[in-house]
This record gives C-alpha cells, structure tokens and sequence, in this order.
C-alpha cells in the first residue's frame, strides 16, 4: 500500500509536469534584436533572435535575409546548432559562400550570363565559371532589407522588404520583394516569398542554408536523405541544364526511400555525379498541384535530429557542399568539404533559356508568391 507521503510526492510530480506541460503550450514565442555591425557604405545591420515555446532559437540577419544560427535540440534533449555560418558581420561579407541567404532575383544559374524575354536579350554578369549564378555580383544576399518583426501567441516572425531597381544586377523591372520568415512552436521555419514588378522580368527566390545535423560534429555523408522525385534536371559539366530530365531509378540520384548521403555520392561512372562532383543537382518533384507538399526529409542517425522540407515550388536543388574546400571557417569549425547540405526549394536552373521548363517570367500585375517549411523534429 502507498504511503501517504509517498502518495503526496507523486501528486507533486504530476502536478509539476502538468504544470510545465502548460507552460510551454501556452508560453508566448519571443524576438529581441541587437546592433550586428556597419557595412563599409555606412549602413547598419541587425540582429534578431526568434525563440519558440521549446526554446528552439533561430537567429536571423537584416543583411542578406541570413540565417546565422539555428539551435535545435537531439534525441536526447541537447541543443546544437545546425546551420553552417561565422560569428561576424564582417566574416559574412568577406568570406560568405551563400551561408544562410536569400539568394535572387534569380537562384541557381543562367547559362552564359544571359536570357531573351519577349524578344529582347538582357546581358548578365558571368560570376560561376561561364554562367550566372544567384542573382549576381551584388545580388538579394548581400542587400540591407527593411525588417519588421512580427509576434504572435504561437508564432514569431521577421518581415524583410527590399526593392531591387529596374536594371539592377541586369534584370529588368523594378521589383518589390517581401521575404517573411516565421517561426512555430511545432518547430517550424516557413518562409514566404512575395514580389511584384513594373515590367516583364523573370524571378526565382530561395534560401541558402547550409545544414549540419550533428552540430557541426562531422560532415554529412552518413545523414540519411529521402526527395519525393522520380526524375532530375540533367547538366553539363558546367552544371547548365542540357534540356531533358532524366530518371532517377538504378542511379546515385534515387532517394525515393532513405539512404546515406554518402553511399554513392563518389560514384564517377555516373556521368551526372560526376559533373556536379557529387550532388549539385535539381530533382523534380512529384506533385499533382501547386499545394504545399513534404518533399524530402534528412535524419542524422547518430543525433537523431531530422529535417522535414515542404515546399509549393516544382524542384529542389541538393547540394552537398562539394565545392567547400576549408578555405573558410567560422563557429570554430573549418568548412571542408561536405560539412554541409542544402536543400533549395526553387524552379530550375536556368528556365528563362529553357521554355519546355515551368515559367518563371513575372509580369506587371501579377504576384509571385511562393512558401518553404524546414521542420527540425526528432527521431
């Protein structure tokens, strides 16, 4: 028979968990800002720290949209961040290879720096070898955007506007973006895209995160991957869409079931591998509409820490850091190759040369408009 006291103390307890129970059900998320250093034309950026009910944190810059941080906890409670970046604002100018940023107007590349919309050809900066690459020399990355916070009962959130001139970068039509980042207490980070334009011009919006599951621990290769596409987009060995996509059945390129990143990623006889020097591909989505939609999940067996990406774009470009060389470093940690992953929800590479490809022309009068959710659970 229980003992009085002892019947006491578990009430305790149990009106304890309950209490903490509804503590963080009914907890408000939170945002602070700080002073995140001055460029070299004099303008300033900030820093701002989103926490969840379950103190998931997720730390955002004005400068670029960035994502400088995200602390997600493992399977067993620890925290760690898992998101590759530097402990500076100087750091991101200086060294940044698209850590964390909102990459436009255009993400991925365009074939020899140029397109023809409605009959006219608008030259564009070569910045990736013989090709255009994330929106240029001084692209949506590296621009100060107007920032907003938002907060809700359940939900916090960063509003960031910017307005890209006509011609800026090449690109015509001045175009006003809204990029809105929100954060749950399921530990969700969604991400809204919204533009409008004065003249025909073509946009492809996305975000840049570099993930590490294990908190930086080691590289990515033993995290295990799954993408919703039975095909992928196929390039040349400057990584440019050679006009066809391609099965991903019987090659290193078939995550319709899980498997390690590292199980085939050195497989040079796969024509493709090796002209992306392992994954640096678009895989196209299997979808019906334009509805959200799960379309890849990546677990780290070891931290069980388990990414879920939804998205209502047609493609997502899988990219394995291949090019990271440890040249860089930031966090304390060296970035060498394959210290990252990234999964850019987007429409495919160069689609304003390719027209068999979904559109991505934007004219006056209309609005893009596009959602991204990252989940970081646990298994």
């Amino acid at each position: 028979m229980i003992s009085y006291v002892a019947f006491a103390l578990l009430s305790v307890f149990f009106l304890n968990c309950q209490s903490k129970t509804e503590d963080t059900q009914t907890m408000k998320p939170t945002i602070t800002k700080e002073a995140y250093g001055t460029l070299a034309d004099g303008q300033s950026a900030d820093l701002y720290t989103l926490t969840n009910a379950d103190s998931m944190v997720v730390q955002i810059t004005n400068y670029g949209g960035i994502i400088t941080k995200w602390m997600a906890p493992d399977k067993n409670g620890q925290m760690a961040d898992v998101v590759l970046g530097f402990d500076s604002l100087s750091a991101y100018v200086k060294n940044n290879p698209f850590f964390g940023a909102l990459v436009g107007r255009y993400g991925n590349r365009i074939a020899k720096g140029s397109f023809t919309l409605d009959g006219k050809t608008y030259p564009l900066v070569t910045n990736n070898g013989p090709n255009h690459l994330h929106g240029g020399t001084v692209g949506f990355d590296k621009k100060i955007w107007k920032a907003e916070e938002i907060q809700g009962d359940s939900t916090v959130g960063l509003k960031l506007t910017y307005t890209s001139a006509d011609m800026e970068e090449g690109y015509p039509g001045k175009l006003d973006v809204t990029v809105t980042y929100t954060l749950t207490n399921s530990g969700e980070l969604k991400i809204d895209y919204l533009a409008t334009t004065d003249k025909p011009t073509v946009v492809n919006l996305t975000n840049h995160c570099y993930f590490n599951l294990t908190g930086m621990k080691r590289d990515v290769l033993a995290h295990e991957v799954s993408i919703k596409a039975d095909s992928l987009v196929a390039v040349d060995a400057t990584l440019i869409p050679i006009g066809k996509l391609i099965p991903v059945e019987g090659t290193p390129f078939d995550f319709r079931t899980p498997k390690p990143i590292g199980a085939r990623i050195d497989e040079t006889s796969d024509e493709q591998i090796k002209m992306g020097g392992g994954y640096d591909h678009c895989w196209v989505i299997n979808r019906a509409d334009e509805s959200m939609l799960k379309v890849a999940t990546v677990t780290d067996p070891e931290s069980g820490r388990t990414l879920e990406v939804s998205t209502t774009e047609p493609g997502v470009q899988f990219y394995t850091g291949n090019f990271l060389n440890g040249a860089v470093s930031g966090k304390g940690v060296t970035y060498t190759k394959r210290m990252g992953f990234c999964l850019e929800t987007e429409h495919y590479p160069d689609s304003p040369n390719q027209p068999q490809f979904p559109s991505v022309v934007l004219r006056p009068g209309e609005t893009y408009n596009t959602s991204t959710i990252f989940r970081m659970t646990v298994k």
